[in-house]
């Protein structure tokens, strides 16, 4: 017992007159519809040409400091950079001129969060 196909039977007779029997016969005779959407790639996300990411420490009090640099955004854009990376990093971070400086050694971390953003080529140095 299993489930039967009931697009392929013919309506069983019966006391009800059912007014769109004879439709069913001729659903082969309609015109075919629309084609499925194609999917949709993902595009991939626009950044940055390249970032060249650094560490010092002179001139900070022998604190060690991450720097990214030549990012060619605009300032209102990388506040917003800033914002997401100390948060992806876990760190403090400021804007200087047109770089960011990050607090600590990034130097592992950073370039993989670079390239989830959209720079297409990072230099660690």
């Amino acid at each position: 017992m299993g489930k039967r196909d009931k697009k392929d039977e013919a309506p069983p007779p019966g006391p009800f007159n059912n007014p769109f029997a004879a439709l069913s016969v001729q659903r082969d005779a309609l015109p075919a519809g629309p084609p499925p959407p194609e999917p949709r790639q993902k595009p991939e996300p626009k950044g940055p040409a390249r970032a060249v990411v650094r560490m010092e420490r002179k001139g900070r009090g022998g604190k060690e400091v991450t720097v990214v640099e030549q990012l060619g955004l605009p300032a209102a854009q990388l506040d917003t950079w800033l914002k997401a990376l100390k948060g992806g990093l876990g760190c403090g971070g400021v804007v200087e001129d047109d770089t960011l400086v990050l607090q600590g050694d990034q130097r592992d971390r950073l370039p993989a969060l670079l390239e989830a953003r959209g720079v297409r080529k990072v230099t660690v140095g």
